[in-house]
């Protein structure tokens, strides 16, 4: 660790993308190229293949491979460029017009495959099945069989992807922008949104905490929760068209459907959260009160650092050494892709005027049936930092070892099985930091590391459900999470209102454990919102791979293969599946709220005990 300002960290700075691999730049006529290259393709491929997958489903698996490959090169390179600069004019007029050219194409010449193929009898897939190219993407054949009840014919399915560049995503897209430029008048300064709520995070005094909630609660106000409440209207109100007419039983059908999980198990998921997962919240944050020397909480103290926390920066150097040595320490080949992508430029590090808020990563395979993976970060040097370059880079390895083994189709897992590895990718961190501090004797820094790991796991836990619980809500579902009613436009007060409420829901009634003041604006920068039930990915996530993670003790030197060909899967298994080999079964609420009792309730145990043997209880 270094006294290093974030500001001064040069190797934060210097850790930019190299994104030559893929185009020399926006103004790379290389771009409209491979655009034009995709729109023969697609046309070529509807001439070849029409009415005679039955005959050339193996031929057409291999040129829509191709198809696929390039695409990921095009919209990747182009989405990569986007977050690095949301404002740029130049990119966006590309962007722009790619997006146009490649929904249009896309629609007059591929909208027949999914149809087709899900039209075809089981007698003609069996026949193809013997060919090896289509038995190896049965599971991908399989997903898109499931979706034929909810199919529109291939004229109207043609005419909805050719319009979907105007829609919510545009939205959405501008949306990106406008909070990218939000600026928040600090100490005489201007900020950004990231470094705001860096201050939340890392500010040791409770007024400026405070201070600092109402401003960004104030500067999200205004006209940027007018436009965030019309953007959510035009997501859940398209959302609710389509979904007529497709007569999908519920809005969260088609993303549960996708996940491949069950609506029973996404429900317990849901229940297990809310009765196990938050009294153990309210349970932690009075602890933390405790330990705060405050009586109740304010909202801006829930993200707070211990007062004997070390908030040193770390700089981006020692991050991305102490993430290499902690999966290292687990499996030697999942360390030496991390080192794969600090040495090909694969990490972009610095918070930066335009950029996107947040961190991702990006995992596509290349022509060539190459795997490639991008970070981003807003690398501010906190300890959270450091567990996001471990979230993230767990997408890394993830994303890479599936591309080998699966190839384009089937590389991606759905988003409650994709964050299996990045959670794991912390604990793995947590857990090499935690037996260091063990054996240093070291107990207020123990438990400062326990206590942030416990505020992690809430933040993806009990926090993503929350906001699962708001979106279900905007969607039409009433407030006992029972039944589906109409979506209803709402204005920016009845958002406020309902976010109050499923706050409420978590985090106990005004005063208990929180005062809510400064709140009420804070559900408009949630941009997954605009992803339909994509957030209870991350809850779902986090409590599988913590009782996945329990496995590796009893499991020994088996853990290891057994989890890298879990990574290797990509999409091609469930979550039943997937952890058949460890012995679990995701499938009952049982699972899901041991799970819960076994890591944070375990760890809030340890942390309690900690906290008592230094003279902090609640009282």
């Amino acid at each position: 660790m270094h006294e290093d300002t974030v500001m001064t960290d040069e190797t934060a700075q210097k850790a930019r993308w190299d994104l030559s691999m893929l185009y020399a730049g926006i103004t790379d006529p290389q771009i409209d190229s491979d655009c034009t290259v995709l729109e023969v393709r697609m046309r070529d491929f509807s001439q070849a293949y029409k009415g005679k997958l039955a005959t050339r489903l193996g031929d057409a698996i291999e040129a829509y491979s191709e198809i696929s490959m390039l695409e990921s090169k095009l919209g990747g390179y182009l989405g990569l460029q986007s977050s690095l600069n949301v404002t740029d004019d130049a990119v966006k007029a590309k962007t722009a017009t790619i997006q146009r050219r490649l929904s249009s194409a896309d629609g007059d010449y591929m909208t027949f495959l999914a149809i087709e193929l899900a039209g075809l009898s089981d007698a003609e897939i069996s026949e193809a099945l013997k060919d090896p190219r289509v038995s190896f993407h049965k599971t991908w054949i399989e997903k898109i069989r499931i979706l034929k009840p909810f199919m529109l014919s291939e004229a109207v399915e043609a005419a909805l992807g050719k319009r979907s560049p105007f829609g919510p995503q545009s939205w959405s897209d501008f949306f990106d922008e406008l909070e990218s430029d939000l600026e928040f008048d600090w100490h005489g300064e201007k900020k950004t949104l990231p470094e705001m709520l860096h201050v939340l995070s890392e500010s040791k005094d409770p007024s400026e905490r405070a201070s600092a909630l109402h401003c960004v609660n104030q500067g999200l106000g205004g006209t940027f929760a007018k436009y965030s409440a019309e953007t959510l209207y035009m997501v859940t109100g398209l959302g609710a068209v389509e979904r007529a007419e497709r007569k999908f039983p519920h809005p969260m059908h088609s993303r549960n459907l996708s996940n491949g999980i069950p609506d029973s198990v996404v429900d317990a998921l849901h229940d297990a959260v809310r009765e196990t997962a938050a009294p153990l919240a309210q349970r932690y944050y009075r602890l933390k009160a405790a330990h705060l020397g405050l009586p109740k909480l304010a909202w801006s103290d829930r993200n707070a650092a211990m007062p004997f926390s070390d908030t040193t920066k770390v700089s981006y150097a020692d991050a991305i050494k102490m993430v290499e040595e902690a999966y290292a320490s687990f499996s030697p080949t999942l360390s030496e892709l991390v080192k794969d992508f600090v040495r090909g430029h694969c990490i972009d590090a610095p918070a930066t005027k335009g950029k996107r808020g947040g961190a991702f990563n990006m995992s596509v395979v290349l022509p060539g049936k190459k795997p490639a993976s991008w970070t981003f970060l807003n690398y501010l040097g906190s300890s959270r930092d450091v567990m996001t370059l471990a979230h993230e880079l767990g997408h890394g390895v993830h994303g890479i070892l599936a591309g080998r083994e699966q190839g384009p189709l089937m590389a991606h897992a759905p988003i409650a099985y994709c964050e299996t590895a990045s959670v794991f990718g912390e604990m793995v961190s947590f857990n090499f930091l935690k037996e260091k501090l063990k054996t240093s004797n070291d107990a207020l820094s123990y438990l400062a590391l326990l206590m942030g790991k416990i505020d992690d796991i809430l933040n993806t836990a009990v926090r993503q459900i929350g906001f699962s619980n708001f979106e279900r809500r905007i969607h039409g579902m009433d407030a006992s999470y029972r039944s589906w009613g109409e979506v209803q436009k709402l204005s920016v007060k009845d958002l406020a209102q309902i976010w109050r409420e499923t706050l409420v829901e978590m985090y106990g009634a005004e005063g208990e454990v929180f005062t809510y003041e400064n709140t009420e604006n804070m559900w408009t920068y949630v941009s997954h919102f605009h992803r339909p039930f994509y957030v209870y990915g991350y809850a779902f996530g986090e409590l599988l791979t913590h009782s996945l993670y329990a496995k590796r003790g009893e499991l020994g030197d088996k853990f290891e293969p057994l989890y890298l060909d879990l990574l290797r899967s990509g999409s091609t298994k469930d979550a039943v599946e997937l952890l058949a080999p460890f012995g679990l079964r995701p499938d009952s609420k049982e699972f899901w709220t041991t799970g819960i009792s076994l890591s944070l309730g375990a760890l809030l145990a340890e942390a309690e005990t900690l906290s008592k043997e230094i003279g902090v209880a609640v009282r």
